[in-house]
């Protein structure tokens, strides 16, 4: 687990210590998820599960008193004592402890998934909560530029060379980007809650974010072929094993029963007579055989078992199908993040320059608000963006991290 949290927190390329602060989230995420204890609880009762089956069957006990007391030639019989013990056939306890380990083995596989899903939604909530903030940013930043503009305006209708209808567009533009920043940040509140529940922790705590994200200049290798060492396959090959364990748990099942009992039954004395064992006591131990000769019980579970673990491999097999295209999506989307971001880079670098040629008009007295308008959008489209390819590169590394790491 701690590899993963490694590879995850290397692909990141802020700093050091905003890198540890990431891992010390997932880790309280990863101490505090009542879903994860769950499993664990569920894996522990699955695991006390032993000390249960490894038992043999109770022992009987019988008294007996003789209502009509029958009469022998040693004295009449009082009452009769009687324990019994049956035995499984050799080797069943073992297969029955073997059984139950091995559904506490697939168990325990629920507990190494929910950690993995977990450690991605919280790195993937702290991608949102990063574009939310990138977002914001951008939208105070564009509204300080049309105040700029605003001002122009204003300068510019004091000479003529404006209209009343320019500054009204470049406020109404204004209030529009606040807008969309307060929509922002009450977006950014909900996903706030959303993360400190990941961790288990009071909505309104405050996530410390890093500053800034970048995509790396070379792709990590993906090895597709760990795809199979995943825990969710390995699952189902853990369940398997457990119906190969509960087929062999059934053939000694289908074995017969021994029995050790032992009966004492009081004799009475013959009043009035001497003679040799006069009232002897009588001791029976006895054995005795329990034999499954109606068995088509036990042929119906080895009918079940194949049919099960054909359901399994094939249940197997359609999960390991979807992993493998989740795989190949996730993939191709976090290139198409990449060929995205170089795009939106470029394109951003053009809408800058084209800004400035804006201002250097204004010097000279020629500036069309109308084209900073146009500007002005088109750097805002670029600038979002950025920022969504950003996120998306840094999300479907997480969907890679837990499908092959």
């Amino acid at each position: 687990m701690k590899r993963i949290i490694y590879t995850l927190l290397c692909l990141f390329t802020f700093s050091i210590s905003n890198a540890q602060k990431l891992e010390t989230l997932i880790d309280e995420a990863l101490n505090n998820s009542p879903e994860i204890q769950k499993f664990e609880l569920q894996y522990n009762i699955a695991s006390e599960k032993v000390n249960e089956v490894n038992a043999i069957p109770n022992t009987e006990f019988g008294l007996g008193y003789f209502a009509s007391e029958p009469e022998t030639r040693t004295g009449a019989q009082r009452f009769k004592v009687s324990a019994k013990q049956m035995l499984p056939w050799f080797g069943t306890i073992t297969s029955r402890e073997n059984y139950v380990k091995s559904l506490a083995d697939a168990k325990y596989e629920d507990i190494v998934i929910a950690k993995r899903k977990l450690m991605t939604s919280v790195s993937q909530s702290y991608y949102n909560l990063y574009a939310n903030k990138e977002k914001q940013e951008v939208f105070i930043n564009n509204i300080k530029l049309l105040e700029t503009y605003e001002t122009f305006a204003l300068t510019s209708l004091e000479v003529g060379k404006a209209s009343a209808v320019d500054v009204f567009r470049l406020q109404m533009r204004q209030n529009e980007m606040q807008q969309l920043k307060d929509v922002l940040n009450q977006q950014f509140l909900a996903e706030q809650t959303n993360f400190n529940k990941l961790l288990n922790r009071q909505k309104d705590v405050p996530v410390i974010l890093v500053d800034s994200l970048n995509i790396p200049s070379e792709e990590f290798e993906i090895n597709s072929e760990d795809l199979a060492l995943h825990p969710e396959l390995l699952k189902y090959d853990k369940l398997y094993q457990s119906v190969e364990q509960s087929e062999l748990l059934n053939q000694k099942e289908s074995s017969p029963m021994v029995g050790f009992g032992l009966d004492y039954i009081n004799v009475e004395p013959r009043p009035d007579m001497d003679f040799s064992d006069n009232g002897k006591d009588i001791l029976m131990p006895m054995v005795s055989l329990s034999i499954p000769i109606f068995n088509k019980k036990y042929k119906s579970q080895t009918k079940q078992n194949e049919l099960e673990q054909q359901e399994i491999t094939v249940q197997k097999q359609e999960r390991l199908n979807t992993l493998e295209t989740l795989l190949s999506r996730a993939v191709t989307d976090r290139v198409s993040a990449r060929i995205s971001y170089v795009t939106q880079t470029k394109n951003l670098q053009q809408a800058m320059d084209a800004e400035e040629i804006l201002i250097k008009s204004y010097e000279t007295g020629t500036i069309d608000f109308n084209d900073v308008l146009d500007i002005q959008e088109l750097q805002l489209k670029f600038q979002m963006n950025q920022i969504e390819s950003v996120k998306s590169y840094y999300v479907q590394n997480t969907i890679i991290n837990y499908l092959i790491q």
